[in-house]
């Protein structure tokens, strides 16, 4: 479901930091030992000394990182780029606009880049929802506002919103979730140490800022803020712990649609879910006891605490889409305050942000048709082909997996699908027209637009119709619960899709990423999903103990590589240990795909593909960053994703001729393969 507050912009590519190497790092040059000239050994070359630094040097020479800034890369590069492009795109929308989704998209930039007409409109396009809200005479008015306020894409009390149906993976059914907090954390609401005391203070503060932007009197400020952290930390302490909602069968508890009329008839979730368009049997409320509490709190706490609440939470919402007043408390409160910036984003960027969060499929339709040549979906889809008949090829000669385990992956492969660009199916564009002249007015018909398309994926059968990431976002990722690879248009672009290189680099680059990706499907959670899409372990336990040895000798790879830019500390091999398993599945599969596909490659596009691969992980950041990230990053850092997996590739020493004892070549009984 779309929101308004707290949207996210994944990037599936999990794009990892660099740091600077260090002269302790693993891949750096053996110290000289001073010898009689005669007994010289020879010169071991840059590329089986240290392949990442060799083939990166030209883009580490030319993007220092800049002063002040965390972390640069070659991929964020191009997600920079791919922001560009729908600016580009935005602009001729604006211009001379072609079909009516450019005219609404084009409408909406406008509006949003007007700064002064949006100054002009101050607080006007929530008055309406203001007004509805200041309307509540009694405790049964209460839910009706609750749900036209998610209908906006304003979630308040709760969230609610489709996902995939654990218990039918071929279909959506919508979710009761926590939700409707102003803080992150449900535990900010209890904690007792001084930070949080002193962060819950500054939150009070900036809930007064809201609500004396919504009209409520001054001498009333500090009365209704009070009485908006009660409800929140009443809602909050009947929440779970966030930890508890990472495992997904924490949130999955199905419910027939006619008993929620019988357990919460205060809250009136049924009829809640009329007003959504939700027309199903089942939904999934996997804590009862916050709903109940809920439930209670419509009629526990008075009609003005409930005002108080919503009018703070739509506050909230729309600050950053409003005038200037509105825009810059929310900024020195979420951006400088929960988010650490230091300073804000241009206007453009803020605006794009915006319309890719109340409206990115319709943008994401255009971008596709703009960005993405047939030419290039078609080489995409032919490469990524090939990368999964080498898995198929993998899995006949594979040793580690059982017979039974075998026949299951196959079959499952075979049904594999590959999507590529944008989602199969389209969106009905029915919009209210937009206009120029109010951009958050504008803000709320998209998100209401949006909204509405987000529920129709609840039922029976649509639970392929849409991605969770959006064609102008850089992403490949497999779909688990699907079984498909997703490649969005954005992502068909350099470094990782490189139309004008040699074909040996587009394996090497987008065909490694392939490969990468289609590993999930078959590792330690694609193995709880079976070739009909059921929920069911089809590995033995030999399986999983072969799975897990394989891991272990990977984490242990992994951990003897010091971490770039720090001092005598090493990368985390149990922490990145997944995501180092599936970087090693990529490359083998991608260079098998190669080998196979290419009649007699040369010795030069043998080391192009490598090169290709080392090449997206150019990135450079700074130490502080990279303290962080060793601590928290589930990917190991750019020149340990670039070197490691080739360290136990026989084609990549072959290639640059390495020797025994080079630092790129570990010793052949230390070498680890996955599919090969």
């Amino acid at each position: 479901m779309t929101q308004l507050r707290h949207a996210r912009t994944p990037t599936l590519l999990a794009l990892a930091l660099l740091v600077a190497l260090g002269s302790g790092d693993a891949f750096a040059a053996a110290k000289k030992t001073k010898k009689a000239p005669a007994k010289k050994a020879p010169a071991v070359s840059a590329e089986c000394t240290d392949f990442y630094a060799a083939a990166n040097a030209d883009w580490l020479n030319a993007n220092p990182l800049p002063a002040g800034v965390g972390a640069i890369s070659a991929l964020g590069v191009m997600r920079d780029y791919s922001l560009q492009q729908q600016k580009a795109l935005l602009d001729g929308a604006m211009a001379s606009p072609q079909g009516n989704v450019q005219k609404l998209l084009g409408d909406f930039w406008a509006s949003g880049l007007d700064e002064a007409a949006v100054e002009a409109d101050g607080a006007k396009p929530i008055a309406p929802l203001l007004g509805r809200i200041n309307g509540i005479k009694k405790a049964k008015d209460i839910p009706a506002a609750i749900a036209a306020l998610h209908q906006v894409g304003i979630p308040v009390a709760f969230n609610f919103s489709p996902d995939v149906d654990l218990g039918a993976l071929d279909r959506h059914i919508g979710y009761f979730m926590q939700g409707g907090l102003g803080l992150p954390d449900p535990a900010y609401y209890t904690r007792t140490d001084a930070e949080t005391r002193e962060l819950l203070g500054r939150y009070r503060a900036y809930v007064k800022q809201i609500l004396a932007l919504t009209g409520t009197p001054a001498d009333q400020l500090d009365a209704q803020s009070a009485l908006v952290i009660d409800l929140e930390t009443r809602v909050a302490t009947a929440s779970r712990p966030l930890d508890q909602l990472a495992n997904p069968f924490n949130n999955y508890k199905p419910l027939a649609i006619k008993d929620l009329k019988k357990q919460y008839k205060n809250l009136q979730l049924s009829e809640f879910l009329e007003a959504q368009g939700v027309k199903d049997d089942t939904v999934s409320l996997a804590d009862p006891a916050l709903f109940q509490q809920l439930d209670t709190l419509v009629k526990g706490v008075s009609p003005e605490e409930w005002k108080a609440y919503l009018n703070w939470r739509v506050g909230d919402a729309m600050a950053p889409y409003l005038s200037k007043s509105w825009r810059e408390a929310s900024y020195n409160f979420r951006g400088r305050v929960l988010e650490g910036k230091l300073q804000p984003d241009e206007r453009w960027v803020d605006v794009l942000g915006a319309i890719n969060t109340a409206a990115g499929p319709m943008l994401g339709r255009e971008y596709t048709a703009r960005y993405l040549p047939q030419a290039t979906r078609e080489q995409a889809e032919t490469i990524a082909k090939t990368v999964r008949e080498s898995l198929d090829r993998a899995l006949e000669r594979n040793a580690w997996m059982s017979n039974a385990a075998k026949a299951e992956a196959k079959a499952k492969l075979a049904k594999l699908d590959i999507e590529i660009g944008a989602p199969k199916r389209d969106l009905d564009y029915t919009v209210q027209p937009m206009g120029r002249g109010s951009f958050g007015g504008n803000m709320l018909i998209a998100s209401t637009w949006r909204h509405r398309e987000e529920m129709k994926r609840i039922g029976k059968g649509n639970a392929e119709r849409r991605w969770n990431v959006l064609p102008q976002q850089p992403a490949l990722a497999y779909d688990l619960a699907q079984n498909r690879l997703i490649i969005t248009a954005a992502v068909l672009q350099p470094p990782v899709f490189d139309a004008k290189r040699d074909v040996s680099a587009l394996y090497g680059s987008f065909g490694a990423l392939v490969g990468h990706e289609l590993t999930r499907g078959f590792d330690a959670k694609g193995h709880l999903i079976d070739a009909n899409g059921q929920l069911r372990d089809w590995w033995t336990p030999a399986d999983a103990s072969a799975w897990n040895a394989l891991g272990a000798r990977v984490t242990s790879q992994y951990n003897g590589y010091t971490y770039p830019g720090l001092t005598a500390t090493n990368v985390n091999g149990a922490l990145t240990r997944d995501e180092n398993l599936a970087d090693l599945s990529g490359v083998e599969l991608a260079w098998d795909a190669y080998v196979n596909a290419q009649v007699a490659p040369n010795t030069g596009a043998k080391q192009t593909f490598f090169r290709s691969w080392s090449q997206l992980w150019a990135q450079q950041v700074a130490p502080q960053e990279a303290t962080v990230r060793q601590a928290t990053d589930t990917h190991a850092p750019g020149p340990v994703r670039s070197n490691a997996p080739l360290q136990d590739q026989p084609g990549f020493s072959a290639s640059f001729e390495c020797k025994a004892g080079n630092p790129m070549l570990r010793p052949e009984a230390d070498q680890i393969g996955i599919w090969r």
